[in-house]
């Protein structure tokens, strides 16, 4: 059955306040979601391909930083002294949270700002890899495309989880209530799936293919998986 065309809505919970209860509540949904999607084990299987261990790390939309604090826990051994940034619009990230990476060893920034204003500015650090879940299913046209450009120019190594656009995740959408989603994270994960990928979508959006090493499938059972290493490094510099 061909997939439906993409539709991007607002979502609920990025427009309530990050102290709501229900945003609260919805993000904890969110860590039961990613263990259904297996989205940190696809998260192991990318990153353990990295050609060189990265010593500069962006998460692109990284709420709490706790998906990605568990990644670190995987790799703190081989991934020495590294410099990470999360980049949100609030700093959800915990005392506890930042504790946890600073006893790995690992320096950890919260980088307030909006994605798109990240992705138009000027941006003189380059990053080893860049990550980014559930994240950019949130945006269309133009504004994915200048996403997806900066990160292209700004990074060696880029991995993305985004929902998967097709039946079976559909109907997996609508039984999110029965791990105790509250209304916020039902509402959502339909949306979330009506904006997700499936194909080569994100892959024709990518700058320069011939310079990337690209993949992009479905990871079972939920995700839309897509990974770009450059052959060449990215030096720094102000794209």
């Amino acid at each position: 059955m061909p997939a439906m065309p993409r539709t991007v809505l607002p979502e609920l919970l990025d427009h309530l306040d990050p102290n709501d209860p229900r945003a609260q509540r919805s993000r904890r949904d969110l860590q039961r979601i990613h263990l259904v999607m297996g989205t940190l084990r696809t998260l192991r299987g990318a990153t353990s391909r990295l050609r060189h261990p990265p010593r500069q790390i962006l998460e692109l939309g990284a709420g709490d930083g706790t998906l990605l604090l568990r990644l670190a826990r995987s790799h703190a051994s081989h991934w020495p002294e590294v410099e990470l940034t999360l980049l949100d619009q609030h700093d959800l990230v915990s005392a506890q949270t930042r504790e946890a990476y600073e006893a790995m060893g690992w320096r950890v920034s919260v980088l307030k700002k909006d994605i798109l204003d990240w992705a138009r500015e000027p941006w003189p650090r380059h990053t080893d890899l860049c990550l980014t879940t559930l994240f950019l299913h949130h945006f269309k046209g133009q504004d994915l495309a200048d996403i997806l450009a900066a990160v292209a120019a700004r990074s060696t190594v880029f991995v993305a989880c985004e929902p998967r656009r097709d039946s079976w995740s559909h109907l997996g959408s609508r039984l999110v209530g029965l791990i105790g989603g509250n209304q916020v994270t039902r509402s959502d994960a339909i949306s979330s799936v009506a904006a997700g990928f499936t194909g080569h979508e994100l892959s024709r959006l990518w700058p320069d293919p011939g310079s990337w090493v690209l993949e992009e499938a479905r990871a079972f059972p939920f995700t839309h998986f897509f990974l770009a290493q450059a052959h060449t490094p990215v030096s720094g510099g102000n794209a």
